[in-house]
């Protein structure tokens, strides 16, 4: 058996973690936070319980068997999560594809043709999906080649193309239907994703009741019980080669060798920042790295309020709301200098106390309102002045306050307990590069990947690999697992 060396207990390194001890590799895992989960995470405060940054999860044909796989399934219980839009324009719970498309419609009755051209195209895109995922039998079997080749007819029409592009398509670009389609899911993400995120949205869309902190906490428990060894508040100083194989980390000025290293932390950092021989790697390959676009951060504000549970119910009717009050075209997720971006962004807000009321105390409830920021907002949120960057974080909270008392009137007035995280937050407890909250990028335009639609745990130095969802361009729990098993797989 090999012995292995995981840097971060997030979702990859715990995953990847318990796959390895369970057959019988000698794993420790190295975490710089106080608790594991890194963006699978959460926190309590003051009695109220918020999530740190994940707050769901697709695909739970992969995601369930895997939990079952590590012996951890019962152990959580796993809810779905359903979401409600909200504009001056509509206002709807999203329980099916069908039930969104009458919603719009009845919204934007001067938009109905273009709207239905729009919907039969993400009707076919849904149909390519879905006839990969058919069961494996002997008709399957031989029609496959026929729905794979529309598969990749599909990806090459709009594997390039920007969901904004996509929507441009069918809307006039200053329309209130163009905004409200322009960005689902990451701004400028590919348009063959759309289809898919609108499926996940409506049929795959699940969250942990407990909170994402208690999964991370199962998944370390059980890699403790399987005799791995979870080193918390231990910061990795270095990665360690010899004659260009990866051979150990250096932690708390303590070298810990292995046979193998599995980076489950920021991409970047670990080559540009923990790798202890720059010479291993290219010359352009350090440009890469250097050069490459990362996921969009977000700003985050938690609240703790006097607000009874019943009564949270009647203002928000699901625990998960995404939100819109501005006009079209809305903000430009491009420009870093708009002041008055938080006054046009989309929300998202979620109550955990509303997904489970023993995360909140009795009487009281929860609330997050979360919207993604452009890369480095307002020189990077003050250019390492504290004064403005405070001045910044409280102006942006103020704002989405404000904004959503009109779905909680009064809302300030019932604060009890109230703060806020940047990407630059983010960046300090989960070591991604300006809070990067989903890996890499993934607007088409800024691949780091040649193949995004493969898993790439491999690096240029022998025995290291990648285990987090920095080895995916499109970042999240399932492409996170994948990897895991990817390099369990490599080491066994």
């Amino acid at each position: 058996m090999s012995s292995v060396v995981i840097v971060g207990a997030g979702m990859g390194g715990l995953m990847a973690g318990n796959l390895l001890a369970k057959k019988g590799h000698k794993v420790a895992i190295f975490e710089s936070h106080t608790m594991p989960g890194g963006y699978t995470a959460g926190f309590w405060r003051k009695g109220y319980y918020f999530e740190s940054g994940t707050l769901s999860f697709e695909m739970a044909s992969l995601i369930f068997p895997a939990m079952r796989d590590i012996g951890v399934y019962d152990k959580l219980q796993f809810v779905r999560q359903i979401a409600r839009w909200v504009t001056p324009d509509y206002d709807f719970v999203m329980h099916s594809l069908d039930d969104m498309k009458k919603s719009i419609l009845e919204a934007f009755p001067s938009e109905r043709e273009r709207l239905l051209k729009y919907f039969a195209e993400i009707d076919r895109m849904c149909g390519i999906y879905k006839g990969l995922e058919k069961p494996n039998t002997f008709l399957n079997k031989l029609t496959f080649p026929l729905r794979m080749s529309r598969f990749v007819n599909m990806v090459r029409k709009y594997g390039r193309m920007t969901s904004s592009e996509f929507a441009e398509m069918y809307f006039e670009k200053k329309s209130k239907v163009y905004f409200t389609f322009k960005d689902v899911g990451y701004p400028d993400m590919p348009a063959m994703v759309v289809p898919a995120a609108f499926m996940s949205f409506l049929d795959d869309y699940w969250t942990v009741k407990t909170g994402m902190q208690s999964w991370a906490d199962v998944l370390a428990e059980n890699f403790r019980k399987l005799g791995g060894e979870l080193k918390l508040k231990s910061r990795v100083e270095r990665i360690l080669t010899k004659n260009g194989t990866a051979t150990g980390v250096t932690c708390g000025g303590k070298d810990y060798m292995a046979d193998y290293v599995l980076s489950a932390c920021d991409y970047k950092k670990t080559f540009l920042n923990l790798l202890d021989d720059r010479s291993l790697l290219s010359d352009d390959f350090v440009e890469k790295i250097q050069n490459a676009a990362v996921s969009e951060g977000f700003f985050v504000v938690y609240l703790g309020l006097d607000i009874p549970r019943e009564k949270m119910v009647e203002y928000l009717k699901v625990p998960h709301i995404l939100y819109g009050d501005c006009n079209p075209p809305g903000p430009d997720m491009g420009d870093a200098t708009d002041e008055k971006f938080f006054e046009k962004v989309w929300l998202s807000v979620y109550s955990p106390s509303l997904m489970n009321e023993d995360l909140a105390p009795r009487g009281k409830s929860s609330l997050m309102i979360s919207c993604m920021v452009p890369l480095r907002w307002m020189n990077n949120w003050g250019g390492g002045d504290r004064k403005i960057y405070k001045e910044l974080k409280e102006k942006a909270k103020k704002a989405l306050i404000k904004r959503f008392s009109s779905i909680i009137p009064d809302l300030e007035k019932h604060i009890e307990f109230e703060d806020a995280a940047t990407p630059l937050t983010y960046e300090r407890y989960t070591g991604n590069s300006d809070g990067a909250s989903s890996a890499w990028s993934w607007n088409p335009n800024k691949w780091f990947y040649n193949n995004p639609n493969s898993t790439t745990i491999d690096t240029p130095v022998k025995n290291l690999y990648i285990s987090s969802c920095w080895a995916y361009e499109f970042g999240g729990i399932p492409t996170t697992v994948k990897a895991a098993y990817m390099c369990a797989k490599r080491i066994a």
